[in-house]
């Protein structure tokens, strides 16, 4: 639904889009089929609810564009039963683990110039378990990560894991006849985004973005993407290169690459702050001090005195 609003948004029309998928829950997979008839969606879901990688309805296709949320840490997705899969073109993923396997899964359908965007549990960009670090290594070394944009908490309403989207692209260079809007030469660079202080709370449990957090993350992927008006911002943004990701033993984490946003400077003086925060220090040394002995009274009325 979010595609085809994107489509129409920038002057395209939805009939000239291709919209294929899988899901292997039954009910999940009927009501997908409803809710893309219902708007007019022409789309292929395959002929029934099929597990993705036991049973891939769609071997042949090679897709533009990728977007997928798959399910976090899958622990028992029969991939024992698959370790000579031609998918697992960078390394055969861990039996105990899905992460990695999605994720090649949807590497294998891109087409040559396609793009993707999975969402992921964090511990996918620091992870050196099992073959999950050597994994990430052979993709980060293919060059396909183009932007990894770790995300706030509290962001689901059906769990409270820390998550991270990774995009990826098998082409960073520049398009072809590039003019203005066209992407630069973006090759052996990666963009890194830390977005966890964005967002507010909805509520009591649940965080959300803002249109102006969603504009400024998207504002920077695009500006960087296109090589205009872009710069690293402290504690934000940081453009990598593949020699940097290397030096960090090819972990992903943003906030490794960020660094921590510049302090504003409040114009008191170093030695007037010091005398001001020791002296607030002492006073509540003595509180302290004060509750202390108010709290031993308390107890010995009761019978538990020291």
């Amino acid at each position: 639904m979010q595609s085809e609003k994107f489509v129409e948004a920038h002057g395209g029309r939805i009939k000239d889009i291709s919209v294929y998928g899988q899901e292997s829950n039954p009910t999940t997979w009927k009501l997908a089929k409803m809710n893309l008839a219902i708007r007019g969606i022409d789309n292929n879901l395959g002929d029934r609810a099929a597990d993705s990688f036991h049973s891939d309805l769609h071997p042949d296709l090679k897709a533009d564009f990728i977007l997928a949320n798959p399910p976090f840490n899958v622990s028992d997705w029969g991939g024992e039963r698959l370790r000579d899969d031609v998918r697992w073109k960078y390394g055969v993923p861990p039996a105990g683990n899905a992460n990695f396997a999605w994720l090649q899964h949807m590497i294998y359908h891109l087409a040559p110039n396609g793009s993707l965007g999975l969402l992921l549990a964090n511990g996918s960009m620091s992870s050196n378990t099992n073959t999950k670090g050597e994994i990430r290594k052979a993709i980060i070394e293919a060059d396909l990560v183009e932007c990894m944009l770790a995300l706030p908490g509290q962001l689901f309403t059906n769990t409270q894991i820390p998550a991270c989207v990774w995009f990826l692209t098998r082409n960073k260079g520049p398009s072809s006849g590039a003019k203005k809007g066209g992407k630069r030469d973006r090759r052996s660079t990666t963009l890194f985004i830390d977005a966890r202080k964005l967002g507010y709370m909805k509520d009591r449990v649940l965080r959300d973005f803002s249109g102006e957090d969603m504009a400024k993350i998207a504002g920077t992927f695009h500006a960087w993407q296109r090589g205009e008006n872009y710069a690293d911002e402290a504690g934000f943004c940081k453009s990598a290169t593949l020699a940097d990701i290397a030096k960090n033993d090819y972990v992903l984490t943003p906030g490794r690459y960020v660094g921590a946003a510049a302090q504003e400077e409040d114009g008191e003086p170093f030695e007037d702050k010091m005398k001001r925060l020791t002296s607030t220090l002492f006073a509540q040394f003595d509180e302290g001090k004060k509750l202390e002995k108010e709290i031993r009274k308390n107890l010995a009325g009761l019978g538990y005195g020291g």
